[in-house]
């Protein structure tokens, strides 16, 4: 087993014994989509950290876009609840890069794919894969992209 679902196990434990809800729900979500995951295809699998890393993630991003939904509906208690859960999530999930970062490292993708302008975007973004996984957004990337390269 994981280490990272284990240790989304062990948590779940302590947050019903705690008797946090939000927290026992959230990770009780979380595990169900990773058990889901391991049984998806044509036989069943056992996650590696990464894969479970990317369950996670794309969890997480359910719930952000989930809240903005429910904003723009004017539920601001469901729009409260999902992004507790999204705070949940992000206590397994690797710390954000900031914007000095990105540009950072956007630059450097940049000048090793030899981008001149938007068309060489694709082959900057297959650079940016990599190191932004489960940092940063990918709509976040690709605007930084399209913003050092004049597009």
């Amino acid at each position: 087993m994981s280490t990272l679902k284990q240790r989304l196990r062990d948590d779940m434990t302590a947050a019903l014994k705690a008797r946090d809800e939000v927290t026992l729900a959230t990770l009780r979500m979380a595990l169900t989509a990773v058990q889901t995951e391991e049984v998806a295809g044509r036989t069943a699998r056992e996650l590696s950290d990464d894969d479970v890393l990317a369950v996670l993630i794309k969890e997480g991003k359910k719930r952000r876009e989930a809240a903005e939904a429910y904003d723009a509906a004017s539920r601001v208690d469901l729009a409260d609840r999902e992004r507790a859960e999204s705070e949940v999530l992000a206590r397994y999930l690797p710390t954000p890069l900031t914007d000095a970062e990105l540009a950072a490292l956007v630059t450097a993708a940049i000048a090793e794919a030899g981008a001149t302008g938007p068309r060489q975007m694709g082959q900057v973004m297959q650079l940016l894969k990599a190191p932004t996984s489960g940092r940063a957004d990918g709509r976040r990337v690709s605007d930084e992209v399209r913003r050092q390269l004049g597009a």
